[in-house]
């Protein structure tokens, strides 16, 4: 980024001194990580090679260089830097812990420099980026000194009114502001270091940036912003009695003055995942104004002020020994949020499972380990997904089945002549894209289909044939199609001949003719010529056969429906089965319209013969009143009749009403209105009738 402002070869040695400062002051990073900043300027300039820093230096700062180098490639592809994924993938790049502290410490550093740059636009896109990106990884760090000078540097140049106004108006109270901080630290002092407690208090005003954002969220002036510093307490002592002191001191002030409960903050229990550890209360101080007040001790102060870098210095570790653990403690802690959201906190998460790559514009895309080129050409558009031929990764020309890599910068090659396959849906790793495909080869099925339907009927007219649904559905079968979809696509395809189609379609029809018995012969005691119609079979013509229906169903494959139950004496016709049976309806039943509109030629006339002793299952529906015994009369009546019997009953009642069911075998139509007669005639029974 510093590359913005074509700084020579002078200055970049000048600024990477001042990096490196920045790095072993207010980090504590030392030897390999320094000497790699000091040899950033001669790989610049060409002056050292890859393998000459390798032989000479070592493999650590050789892999350091070589991470930045790597984040330099980054962003040579033009990223929208505001973006998570943007963020996510720098890290996974960065691969050591050290790339992303010296890139801090070098955007501190840039920030610092170009206060009186001629280059405005290069001003505010590094500050926009030490604002989005850098801050909230120096904060994630524990790096809050250095967190809170990007934030206020990007205010300064971003918003330069409103940094000035608030570090006028701070200067304008500043005499008062410390007044107000001595009269209260004064008799708190004393107190603390009366009870043997070894300290030293001070007044931290509130950061520029911070104010302003307090303005903001609450939506007020400088003046309605009351806590504009915090009182530090630190505590010099041997680490085995800090919480004791710290307790201590808070016991002490709370004494003093009122607490505010509800702002109790406790990070000596349990210290911040990125091992921030102190006491933050809020009290009522002089002039019932409200201060914050943070406990803490000297180890506490530094790990504060410096981050998780400061933690192996008080584990007495020396130059570079434990900071591979240490890097590790950082990675580890990287890996886990302490649950703070605050205005966009960077969520620093290490997924092992997921790759970012480019678009040509810079646009930046997450994707699952696995995902390939037509994952990626899916999430841009479906269309590019469906005429998707393969793709260029970083330049070169790859297959579609070709896995991302973080990094990537990928481009898709589309063809209008593609179109999706079955086996694609193998090849992506994406729900995404999966439901994409699906919806695509769906789409494709109906137009095959479609296709496949016209050629199917011009053949059927060219050859004179009338096209029955129902007989193409029952030839599907046959052939041996379980999806219609299969049929029609093997047709579309060319891979079956209609001619084939047809000629089995022909065979199929004349067979279900002789299944209706049109051409079949049969006996005389079977059938009988009916001279009348029924109303609901207007269509046959009066000479057609009539199926003569024996009660006793004896010596012919008929069942009675169960849809409608018929019993002698209803109504009724014959249905002709794909198995060749015959089921009885009632010519009321609810399926008949359907059956006959779908499957005339299937249907036949049909009556009882005389009469026999079998008996039929019927269902009667009875509504009524919740009367007290109404359904003993109910039960009373069919019982009375020696040639009723009652199969079932199911009765509900709610509300006042009671609805239910009786299965009743009886003998025929006649038997069946005497009972209805009789049922409608019981007290508090509104409603009888057949279903």
């Amino acid at each position: 980024m510093a590359d913005l402002f074509a700084f020579t070869y002078e200055e970049k040695k000048k600024m990477a001194a001042q990096t490196a400062e920045i790095l072993e002051e207010e980090i504590g990073l030392k030897g390999d990580a320094i000497q790699a900043v000091y040899l950033i300027p001669e790989i610049d300039e060409g002056k050292l090679t890859a393998e000459q820093v390798r032989e000479e230096y070592g493999e650590q700062v050789s892999l350091i260089l070589h991470g930045l180098n790597r984040i330099q490639q980054l962003y040579q592809k033009n990223p929208v830097i505001e973006s998570e994924n943007f963020r996510n993938l720098l890290l996974s790049f960065a691969e050591d812990m050290r790339v992303i502290l010296i890139m801090i410490a070098d955007r501190v550093n840039l920030m610092r420099q170009i206060r009186d740059t001629e280059n405005v636009e290069a001003k505010m896109e590094v500050s926009q980026e030490a604002a989005y990106l850098y801050a909230p990884l120096a904060h994630k760090l524990g790096l809050y000194k250095l967190k809170s000078e990007l934030e206020d540097l990007s205010l300064k140049y971003l918003e330069h009114d409103a940094y000035y106004m608030i570090k006028d108006k701070l200067n304008e109270t500043k005499a008062s502001r410390d007044a107000y901080i001595d009269a209260f630290i004064r008799p708190v002092e004393e107190k603390v270091k009366a009870a043997g407690i070894k300290c030293h208090i001070k007044g931290r005003t509130k950061s520029i940036h911070s104010i302003w954002e307090k303005m903001k969220k609450q939506k007020c002036g400088f003046e309605g912003i009351y806590d504009l510093f915090a009182i530090r307490i630190i505590i010099d002592c041997e680490e085995a009695k800090e919480k004791m002191q710290c307790w201590q001191a808070y016991s002490i002030i709370t004494d003093m003055y009122q607490p505010n409960p509800k702002r109790l903050r406790d990070w000596l229990s349990v210290p911040k995942s990125n091992g921030y550890e102190s006491l933050h209360i809020t009290v009522l101080g002089p002039e019932q104004k409200w201060v914050e007040v943070q406990i803490r001790t000297e180890r506490m102060d530094e790990i504060a002020e410096r981050g998780v870098a400061a933690h192996w210095r008080y584990k007495g570790v020396k130059g570079e020994t434990g900071l591979d653990e240490w890097l590790t403690n950082i990675r580890s802690m990287l890996e886990h949020s302490d649950g703070l959201d605050a205005m966009d906190q960077f969520k620093m998460d290490l997924y092992e499972d997921e790759v970012f790559v480019f678009t040509p514009k810079g646009d930046l895309y997450k994707f699952p380990v696995g995902a390939t080129v037509l994952d990626f050409a899916y999430h841009i558009h479906s269309k590019i997904g469906n005429q998707c031929t393969g793709g260029r990764i970083n330049g070169k020309v790859v297959s579609f089945r070709q896995t991302l890599k973080s990094g990537d910068q990928v481009e898709i090659l589309t063809s209008s002549t593609q179109k999706p396959r079955q086996e694609w849906l193998s090849i992506v790793k994406t729900s995404r894209a999966k439901s994409k495909i699906r919806l695509a080869l769906k789409e494709t099925q109906v137009k095959e289909g479609l296709f496949a339907k016209e050629m199917m009927e011009r053949k059927f007219k060219n050859r004179k044939i009338e096209q029955d649904e129902s007989i193409i559905m029952q030839t599907i079968k046959k052939m041996g199609f379980k999806e219609v979809s299969d049929f029609y696509r093997q047709i579309a395809d060319g891979v079956l001949d209609v001619n084939t189609v047809i000629e089995k379609y022909i065979e199929v029809r004349d067979g279900a003719k002789t299944i209706t018995g049109d051409n079949q012969a049969r006996s005389a005691s079977e059938f009988e010529l009916e001279s009348s119609h029924f109303s609901s079979l207007n269509t046959q013509q009066a000479n057609d056969d009539t199926l003569v229906i024996d009660r006793n169903l004896k010596g012919l494959d008929y069942q009675l429906a169960r849809c409608c139950a018929p019993i002698y004496g209803d109504p009724i016709f014959g249905f002709v089965t794909i198995s060749g049976g015959i089921k009885i309806h009632r010519l009321n039943c609810p399926n008949a319209p359907e059956l006959r509109r779908r499957y005339g030629y299937r249907i036949v006339k049909a009556r009882w013969s005389g009469k026999g002793s079998s008996q039929y299952s019927i269902t009667l529906r009875v509504i009524g009143s919740d009367d007290i015994g109404i359904v003993n009369n109910l039960t009373s009546i069919i019982s009375k009749d020696e040639k009723l019997v009652l199969r079932s009953i199911n009765i509900d009642s709610h509300d006042g009403l009671f609805s239910g069911n009786l299965v009743v075998m009886l003998e025929d139509t006649s038997r069946l209105e005497s009972l209805l007669k009789k049922l409608r005639t019981v007290k508090g029974v509104k409603q009888v009738e057949r279903i």
